[in-house]
């Protein structure tokens, strides 16, 4: 196909941030874009000249499309999968696949029944080379075997009330589904094992309104492989200088790091105060060139027809649900989960 049509479900920050992507790419034509806000449609008509639609169906029915990309709330990735699917659409959705495991036993089923359409789902950290030069020792034997991981991913405290109020609302799925589910990916993407059992705690200190929600706004899970490897993963809406995502896998011959910094050309500020360095404030700045590759693997996926081979594909995201989803279920109900 010469130039490639694709839609945006969600006009959200990650919406947005696909809109501005696929907007750059060449032989790609962003034609289309769904939200119910008119801010947001209006921005995206006048920036990019997506045609703006308030019903997502209409806009698959009439527009001619060769994709889609799916960044509604998670509670909707099934229902529009599924229709996308069927309606013989490449889909990119956004993580998580949904927040009912049924629901995702569905999508699964329909993506599986036409194996000619790629279904890439947006893990971007796999597509960040540190991760991916971690990926690589671990694979080489560099750091030996694996006996420990970790992974911390915290949202800027500044975000934490907007947070709430969107949870009044909205089911996320709860934390583990929400945002421990990269750290998940990525555990099971580097080492190639599945978990055996998990184990996790959760607390609501900092927004004890989010506890009459059903919901943490700090969340810790213990996950233990069938070596006894254990990766222990935290995620959290507090953190006071920004956005915070690190990742450590200590092995026996070396242990390796993969921080945040703002950029391979950072500064660092020595005064009588200390030592100051700049610090990440959002997801999408931190994982700008991320999101633009797997994009890239995605348009280059529907182009050729043959799916990435870094992409999470539809197994990559059943299993980190059912771990996400088991973390939430000890963490709830304070037990171990066997997988």
């Amino acid at each position: 196909m010469s130039t490639i049509n694709i839609a945006i479900i969600g006009l959200g920050r990650l919406g947005m941030c696909h809109a501005e992507h696929v907007a750059s790419m060449p032989k790609v034509k962003l034609k289309a874009a769904f939200a119910l806000d008119d801010e947001q449609l209006d921005l995206v008509h006048s920036r990019f000249g997506a045609k703006p639609y308030k019903d997502w169906r209409m806009m698959i029915n009439q527009e001619n499309l060769d994709a889609i990309i799916i960044a509604a709330p998670t509670a909707f990735h099934p229902e529009i999968t599924i229709y996308a699917i069927e309606h013989g659409l490449n889909v990119f959705c956004e993580k998580p696949m949904g927040i009912d495991m049924e629901e995702i036993e569905q999508m699964v089923t329909t993506i599986k029944s036409r194996p000619e359409q790629i279904f890439q789902l947006g893990f971007m950290r796999r597509f960040d080379p540190s991760y991916q030069e971690a990926k690589r020792m671990v694979i080489s034997q560099e750091l030996g075997d694996i006996l420990y991981m970790r992974g911390y991913g915290i949202d800027p405290f500044k975000n934490l009330k907007s947070f709430v109020n969107y949870a009044g609302s909205n089911d996320s799925g709860g934390i583990f589904l929400d945002m421990t589910i990269h750290d998940i990916d990525l555990v099971r993407w580097i080492v190639g094992k599945e978990p055996v059992e998990v184990y996790a705690v959760g607390n609501s200190l900092a927004a004890p309104e989010l506890q009459k929600m059903g919901e943490f706004e700090t969340g810790v899970a213990n996950l233990r492989f069938d070596n006894d490897m254990v990766a222990t993963l935290v995620a959290g809406r507090t953190a006071a200088h920004g956005n915070h995502v690190e990742f450590e896998i200590m092995g026996s011959k070396g242990w390796i790091r993969v921080g945040q910094e703002a950029s391979p050309y950072y500064t660092t500020l020595f005064t009588d105060k200390g030592i100051v360095r700049p610090c990440m404030q959002s997801f999408p700045e931190r994982f700008s060139e991320a999101f633009k590759a797997e994009l890239q693997a995605f348009i280059y996926a529907v182009s050729s027809g043959k799916p990435n081979t870094v992409a999470a594909e539809v197994e990559d995201g059943r299993a980190a649900s059912k771990i996400a989803r088991a973390c939430q279920e000890s963490a709830k109900h304070h037990h171990i989960v066997k997988l």
